[in-house]
């Protein structure tokens, strides 16, 4: 009953899948993981701020560059940031159900038969994949994390590969936005227009979301932020 506490297989259960999704959840902001996401989210904050950069300064340029410069610094930082902050809340996870594996086995076994019953299996079946899941300690490993913790360790993309994807979203984004500014306001609109509807339509596909509706909300969202600042710079 020490590696239960006290509770019953399925409250393990239960309490473990929690664990995990603390495990894989951001605790120094909200990103998701992967650099097409990283780098999504920094285009349309790039686009963000330098609209209000621009409305705040009119339409001096030199702002606006070292608004890029500081933005693509903040981004990439946090981007990495968030990386190694998963990862090594998942490497303290794994470490913490490899030793359960090596010290508490027939529980970790019980656990997996419980895991396996919810999904329908049962008598000679469910004893046969049991055996052969808990043969090997690293087939056990993965096992568990995926089925009892909830994880998918191979979405998780190394703190570097992130970052780059962010850096990237902000030097596309800010690229455009300066060539944008040749234009005057309505280049910028433009500008903001194209990179908001590329990052809201890249970043719905991802998530198998209705395109239109993101963009539309993304959109919004922009102009009525952007919308606010300009009024409150009229004043």
């Amino acid at each position: 009953m020490t590696h239960f506490g006290g509770k019953s297989v399925a409250e393990h259960l239960k309490e473990a899948r929690m664990r995990g999704s603390l495990a894989s959840a951001e605790i120094h902001g909200t990103e998701m993981p992967g650099h097409l996401a990283a780098g999504c989210d920094a285009a349309r904050e790039t686009a963000f701020l330098l609209g209000v950069v621009f409305f705040l300064f009119d339409t001096q340029p030199w702002p606006l560059i070292i608004a890029s410069l500081a933005i693509l610094v903040w981004k990439v930082g946090r981007s990495a940031l968030l990386g190694w902050a998963r990862l090594e809340r998942l490497h303290r996870l794994i470490e913490e159900e490899r030793w359960e594996i090596e010290h508490s086995r027939e529980e970790e076994e019980k656990e997996l038969t419980a895991l396996y019953q919810a999904k329908g299996l049962s008598g000679q079946l469910l004893k046969d994949v049991v055996s052969t899941l808990s043969s090997e300690d690293n087939r056990l490993l993965q096992v568990m994390l995926e089925e009892e913790m909830g994880l998918t360790l191979e979405v998780y993309e190394h703190p570097i590969k992130q970052c780059l994807g962010a850096g990237a979203g902000v030097v596309l984004a800010a690229g455009l936005f300066l060539l944008g500014y040749l234009g005057g306001l309505w280049g910028i609109i433009g500008a903001i227009t194209v990179v908001v509807i590329m990052s809201a339509y890249l970043m719905a596909r991802a998530q198998r979301n209705e395109p239109i509706a993101s963009i539309t909300w993304n959109l919004a969202l922009i102009a009525l932020g952007l919308g606010f600042v300009y009024i409150l710079r009229s004043l």
